[in-house]
């Protein structure tokens, strides 16, 4: 349960709230924080109403201007859930319009590594500090594993050692994006980097089968924030430049993995349409459309989709030629 005290008139059925979805199998954390953004909304506005009426809506809008649409559409979107679930007992309650303007935005332009970055980012990670520690096969690991898998860095550090099952080659993702689990095949040598790292792994406590595969210096599992440090650390190294706003980002590489995987189909002459589904359902993906979100116009992709379209115009030609 989410540990934030809230003090607004609405304290308590913003709990009860939290508690039903979570009741209905959800995980709603970050949802819940966002909800204690409106709460203390609520309390700095001064607002003793315990209905939620569009005045104090728009002002809540208002309030968000500053954020980036995204932002604003996901603290909307939480509101509108909670005033939904008010309506059973106050049918006056306000419930405010979805923002459907937010598809149409792109907060950043992801940057897609080339192969050689990888190579380097990997082979600068095996020279982190300590020496003759667990944290640079560590790191050599995880970019290996957010470069050819394509998982989501939450579902990387989320991973455990039982997660790997070494006779299947396949990562059981137990806690993916909206708590959806799957099964993530591996290559041949994803498998055998993978063992090797887990191997030395075991060297160090906790090592039982639920506990984490990728370890922090003080044998906990692994944050985000601790990874992303290190990752901008070896961006410098690596002389790859980085910005805060643009990044790159540990995310990147999933979107890396995304483009290199419709890059290779494309030079191996395979049919992309018919293989997208099966990419999108790599990646947890509910349908294509969110896969798509991932496929950025490259000058190697333009490349190979000119040299396609060129290929099959010619044939075209040749074509109708025959038959004139």
């Amino acid at each position: 349960m989410n540990t934030l005290k809230r003090t607004s008139p609405l304290a308590l059925p913003i709990e009860n709230f939290i508690r039903l979805r979570q009741l209905c199998g959800r995980d709603y954390r970050s949802q819940g924080r966002l909800l204690g953004c409106f709460d203390r909304f609520l309390v700095q506005e001064g607002i003793k109403n315990t209905c939620i009426t569009r005045q104090i809506i728009e002002r809540y809008q208002s309030a968000l201007s500053h954020l980036t649409p995204r932002d604003q559409a996901n603290r909307i979107c939480v509101v509108r859930q909670l005033c939904q679930y008010l309506t059973r007992n106050d049918p006056y309650t306000f419930i405010p319009e979805p923002m459907k303007t937010i598809w149409g935005y792109r907060a950043r332009k992801p940057y897609i590594f080339s192969c050689s970055e990888i190579r380097r980012l990997m082979e600068q990670a095996l020279e982190l500090p300590p020496a003759g520690s667990l944290q640079p096969h560590m790191y050599h690991t995880l970019l290996g594993l957010l470069y050819t898998t394509g998982i989501r860095i939450s579902e990387a550090l989320g991973l455990n050692l039982k997660s790997f099952d070494v006779s299947k080659q396949c990562l059981y993702i137990a806690q993916g994006k909206f708590r959806k689990a799957r099964w993530v095949a591996l290559s041949d040598s994803a498998s055998k980097k993978l063992q090797h790292y887990i191997d030395q792994r075991l060297n160090r406590t906790p090592n039982a089968p639920e506990d984490p595969l990728f370890l922090s210096k003080r044998d906990r599992r692994l944050y985000y924030s601790v990874a992303y440090q290190t990752f901008r650390s070896l961006l410098g190294q690596c002389d790859i430049a980085y910005h805060k706003s643009t990044g790159p980002c540990l995310h990147d590489l999933r979107h890396t993995f995304a483009m290199h995987r419709l890059l290779a189909w494309y030079q191996d002459g395979l049919n992309i349409n018919a293989r997208l589904p099966m990419l999108a359902t790599y990646m947890g993906h509910v349908n294509i459309r969110s896969t798509q979100v991932y496929l950025q116009p490259t000058a190697e992709l333009l490349e190979q989709v000119s040299n396609r379209f060129h290929d099959h115009y010619l044939r075209t030609i040749a074509s109708k030629g025959g038959h004139s």
